[in-house]
């Protein structure tokens, strides 16, 4: 387990945004860890957030589940180095009927992840493929909630989560300063309901909220 120093340290970061019990705390400290042994060969964030992990990423991954808090079964796609994915894992870890389903089509990162969610003592699985694929052949039951963080414009991600969300799926996908240009753009051809949130550790940008999301008729 993390040392005290590091648990107090990582905690105060968490916890001026949110309430988590010490033992999400310990996960979560463990998942940073690996991120940072794994980082020199799989360069899973970018080298200049690393002082700022804690923060730009695990506190950012955080706001998908507070998001949904009664949603139990997810879907992550484009998982890469686990931010959200295995941070709502780690949180939803001692929630009996709760499941993470990560996405991640580069084999490297899709092991990473592997070993993330079984250190951490966390319930997931991680399908190694591309979303595309992997959704269109989905056969592991009802998904509550999608989500999404730096991978793609908003008219690709309800691409890409359609078969998810055409079955009642609603979607949290982290967005940017330019995120109002997205949403107008998207709104050409799909029909969804929204709630904007303003990010937690960023202003400039979203936590966008989606249900009842359906592709225009042409």
């Amino acid at each position: 387990m993390a040392s005290l120093d590091l648990l107090n340290s990582s905690g105060q970061a968490v916890q001026n945004y949110g309430d988590v019990s010490r033992e999400t705390l310990e996960r979560l400290q463990i998942f940073v860890d690996l991120v940072l042994k794994w980082q020199p060969a799989q360069n899973l964030i970018a080298p200049s957030t690393i002082p700022d992990i804690w923060t730009r990423h695990v506190v950012d991954s955080l706001q998908t589940q507070w998001s949904y808090p009664e949603a139990r079964t997810w879907v992550d796609i484009g998982s890469g180095a686990g931010f959200p994915g295995v941070v709502t894992a780690i949180l939803l870890a001692d929630v009996p009927d709760a499941h993470v389903h990560m996405i991640e089509s580069n084999q490297r990162k899709a092991a990473f992840l592997r070993t993330a969610l079984r250190e951490t003592g966390s319930r997931g699985t991680v399908h190694a493929g591309r979303i595309e694929s992997v959704a269109k052949g989905w056969k592991d039951g009802p998904v509550d909630a999608v989500s999404a963080r730096a991978l793609a414009a908003l008219n690709l991600l309800f691409e890409l989560s359609e078969p998810f969300t055409a079955e009642g799926a609603r979607a949290v996908f982290h967005k940017g300063q330019d995120f109002q240009r997205e949403v107008n753009e998207a709104s050409a051809r799909w029909q969804f309901d929204m709630i904007e949130k303003t990010s937690l550790v960023d202003p400039m940008s979203r936590m966008l909220l989606f249900s009842n999301i359906s592709a225009r008729p042409e």
